[in-house]
């Protein structure tokens, strides 16, 4: 990842034939980190909001492996706007960057990939703490 990038896009390699695709992503290969954990963000409409966080510590790679989806990266100075809409398609965050998820499909599947193991005090949930804490 470049300095001048907030967060990367990923493509993963797709193979396939006649009997359909597959998609392979592998942690500490296509992923840049070991995967600790994942989950699934499912059922949200296109009103919704998910994320509107930054963690400490965790780096992230999301991909809709259903339907479509947004996610605004920024650092709290630039801001990057990413469109999910490939299951071959991730977007990397490293940490302490806010995110936030949204414009999702009826039929989205996000998938999340996480460095860590789920701890609540690491996130940061409230955006004028973010910007006190990356301003010091």
């Amino acid at each position: 990842m470049s300095s001048n990038e907030l967060c990367r896009k990923i493509t993963f390699p797709e193979l396939g034939d006649e009997r359909g695709n597959l998609v392979v992503v592998e942690g500490a290969l296509d992923i840049p980190f070991e995967i600790k954990r994942a989950f699934f963000i499912y059922g949200s409409d296109a009103t919704v909001v998910r994320g509107c966080h930054a963690n400490r510590f965790s780096e992230f790679v999301l991909i809709n492996v259903s339907g479509s989806s947004k996610v605004m990266v920024t650092d709290g100075h630039r801001k990057e706007i990413i469109s999910l809409n490939r299951p071959r398609d991730g977007v990397y965050i490293p940490k302490m960057m806010w995110k936030e998820m949204y414009e999702f499909s009826p039929d989205a599947v996000l998938m999340v990939l996480a460095s860590t193991h789920y701890d609540g005090s690491e996130y940061i949930r409230k955006y004028d703490d973010y910007l006190k804490e990356i301003n010091k």
